[in-house]
């Protein structure tokens, strides 16, 4: 089957990197992607395995005439047998064009749970707006990673009964435990083996809210007298940036949190960790980073927002959102947990099954071509 993937923005997110990791999986398939902004770091990786990637350069919440018009051009040349969309921006602009470039087998991804007009731009509320209207004649189904996305989009006026959901997939050859890396990655990092460390591997944005981890970990401090460290990856999450130390400084715990930045050895970094530390506050549908250390057979602590309590299930703990004082009380009793070493052991051994049984990349995989080939089958409208 030919299938076409329009996604927004190759940024670092969620949705980009299930693209990437589907794409360069699925073998079956012939793929090609268009992105409507720029070709990113995914964009590069999938065009290293031959895949190709086409970036239309529009400017973010701005659509051109040449961009469309180039959008038009490809879906027309490509002839796809399906166009999947990825992100709010995609499925409105994708089905569009590609209804007027005459392919209406169209399928739509919801990869976000909030839209909080506090947090959220105009233009993208208008667009999902715009798609609640549309969603009853443009799209065939409209896949939702997460069962909160059904449940909020539906809200927005999104056609529910065409709605499915199919949770993110992950490789789990390429996230598994590397024993090796715990004491590499602590030797480097200088955290001793008998400190519990906690990790979060999370952009700096309001919606992971670290403001919220600061001040779980300035409340752990107290609390806790056994050595534990903290240590954060992720775009912005380094020494140049000014309010994560303010923040740091203000909660008196910046000699416990180390700065990683951006690190592209995930599966090496969460097999350093005790336990992965999710502390956002909205916004989240099928969080990959949970899923990605449990694979790891790192246990997580996770806020209830989106599907994390979902995928986390009896092998973690589940607080509620803005809470830093339960945040702590979590990790206190995470840090306690290790005590019992044959309960640690089943905990991990709990996490990687979870993942493998219920988020394996082949399983997601499979349903979006079983959903594909029922939409090409569909008489068209």
């Amino acid at each position: 089957m030919r299938v076409l993937h329009i996604i927004t923005d190759f940024d670092d997110g969620g949705a980009q990197a299930v693209l990437c990791r589907f794409v360069t999986a699925d073998r079956k398939d012939e793929h090609q992607v268009i992105s409507l902004m720029n070709i990113g770091a995914y964009g590069e990786r999938i065009l290293e395995m031959g895949i190709k990637v086409y970036a239309l350069d529009m400017p973010k919440s701005q659509l051109t005439i040449d961009g469309l018009i180039k959008l038009y051009k490809l879906i027309r040349t490509i002839d796809p047998d399906i166009i999947q969309t990825w992100m709010y921006h995609s499925d409105f602009v994708g089905s569009i064009v590609a209804r007027l470039a005459g392919k209406k087998t169209v399928v739509w991804g919801i990869h976000n749970t909030n839209l909080d007009p506090a947090k959220t731009s105009k233009s993208t509320r208008a667009i999902v707006r715009a798609c609640g209207l549309l969603s009853k004649n443009l799209p065939r189904k409209i896949v939702s990673c997460s069962q909160e996305g059904v449940r909020v989009h539906a809200k927005l006026g999104y056609q529910s009964q065409k709605m499915v959901v199919i949770p993110n997939g992950y490789d789990i050859s390429e996230f598994a435990p590397q024993p090796d890396s715990r004491s590499k990655l602590r030797a480097l990092w200088q955290i001793p083996e008998n400190t519990t460390l906690f990790g979060m591997v999370a952009r700096w944005n309001p919606q992971k809210d670290h403001a919220n981890l600061i001040a779980a970990l300035a409340e752990l401090k107290e609390r806790v007298q056994s050595p534990w460290h903290c240590v954060t990856i992720g775009s912005n999450m380094s020494e140049d940036n000014q309010v994560l130390l303010d923040l740091l400084d203000r909660a008196g715990v910046r000699d416990r949190v180390t700065l990683l930045g951006i690190r592209t050895d995930i599966p090496a970094v969460m097999s350093a960790l005790d336990f992965h530390v999710l502390s956002s506050a909205y916004g989240e549908a099928f969080p990959n980073v949970v899923a990605e250390a449990m694979a790891c057979e790192t246990p997580c602590i996770v806020t209830e927002v989106g599907d994390s309590a979902l995928i986390v299930g009896d092998t973690g703990w589940v607080v509620p959102s803005s809470d830093p004082v339960g945040l702590a009380t979590a990790m206190a009793a995470a840090i306690q947990a290790l005590a019992d070493l044959p309960g640690l052991k089943d905990r991990q051994t709990k996490c990687r099954q979870r993942i493998e049984a219920n988020f394996n990349l082949q399983i997601m995989i499979e349903r979006y071509q079983q959903l594909w080939a029922s939409c090409v089958l569909e008489p068209q409208h």
